[in-house]
């Protein structure tokens, strides 16, 4: 992935895609129970009515099938992470735009991080990472899963737990990214966290894909 910054915040982006999911049906077999030919049955002797009726109490319900387990906990987040709504996590690497670039991650799990600090009152939160790469999928594919209001948790050096909710999802051919960048990537304003990837279709060269995707959050 390469982010370029033109002038004060232009920027291109290009990383990987995700491969979709299928679930397949599960059928539910049904037994038929079947009552066979009468047999008669000697009569029982004769007792004496009793003087009061009693009848046993009824017999709880049986069930054939026990609860489903309950789903294990999420492993805690570690500090330095990002947290994406699906449970994708990305360790921070802060970075320095060097020449109007932003150096890429070096590892698939890892997201650059540029900009102003995740707990800053203004300013934009830049993390930028790998869809893909090597043939393995990295976190930040799920954002192309990614709809407003899902949560974004971000868990600082120091242990502070950071929450924020998706505002906007963006997709921009590269092309269109310059004339954004000053609004997406602006150091002044309120602040806000912006996640970037890209996807689409690929188009090889130093861009990779020909677009990107970027999520907008707030703090809740």
């Amino acid at each position: 992935m390469v982010l370029t910054v033109v002038a004060s915040y232009s920027a291109v982006v290009a990383v990987g895609g995700a491969a979709p999911e299928s679930v397949d049906g599960v059928p539910v077999s049904t037994t038929v129970l079947q009552i066979g030919d009468t047999v008669d049955l000697p009569a029982a002797p004769r007792q004496p009515l009793p003087t009061t009726a009693t009848r046993p109490p009824p017999a709880p319900p049986s069930s054939s099938a026990s609860p489903p387990p309950a789903p294990p906990p999420a492993p805690a987040q570690r500090a330095g992470t990002v947290r994406l709504a699906e449970g994708g996590t990305a360790t921070l690497v802060p970075s320095e735009v060097r020449d109007g670039v932003l150096p890429v991650p070096d590892d698939l799990d890892e997201a650059t991080w540029w900009g102003a600090s995740p707990g800053a009152a203004s300013g934009a939160t830049v993390l930028a990472g790998h869809v893909n790469w090597n043939g393995a999928i990295g976190p930040f594919a799920e954002l192309w899963r990614t709809n407003k209001g899902d949560p974004v948790t971000i868990v600082d050096r120091s242990g502070r737990t950071l929450r924020f909710q998706v505002t906007e999802v963006v997709t921009l051919d590269k092309d269109e990214l310059p004339g954004r960048a000053t609004d997406l990537f602006g150091q002044t304003g309120a602040h806000r966290l912006v996640l970037v990837t890209c996807g689409g279709r690929w188009v090889g060269g130093t861009s990779g894909y020909a677009d990107n995707r970027i999520i907008i959050a707030t703090r809740r």
